[in-house]
């Protein structure tokens, strides 16, 4: 069994998955090799050109943590699952912060 390590999630920014969250897997030669745990499995990854995803790479410790020996398909599930409860927890926060009255 490969033991994958990433350090970075992607949005896809073109196709028919735009706007889809995956784990990069690996990065050469301008591709990207995404998985997402369900349809894209650690052992058949999307190939994906670089220029068609976002990166992101400022991610929480927690999910750096999870990111760094990624075994199964669960794993990759459960940092995609961590990633959207993060993002969720934000756009909450956004949406009931004070607005500042205007005089």
């Amino acid at each position: 069994m490969k033991v994958w390590k990433s350090e970075m999630l992607a949005i896809s920014r073109a196709g028919h998955d735009k706007d889809e969250v995956y784990v990069i897997l690996e990065e050469n030669d301008g591709y990207c090799l995404l998985c997402d745990g369900k349809r894209r499995l650690l052992e058949k990854p999307k190939k994906k050109k670089t220029i068609h995803v976002q990166k992101i790479k400022h991610l929480p410790e927690s999910l750096r943590l999870m990111m760094e020996d990624i075994k199964t398909d669960a794993d990759v599930r459960r940092i995609l699952k961590e990633y959207r409860k993060i993002q969720e927890l934000r756009k909450e926060q956004k949406n009931t912060a004070p607005e500042e009255e205007q005089v």
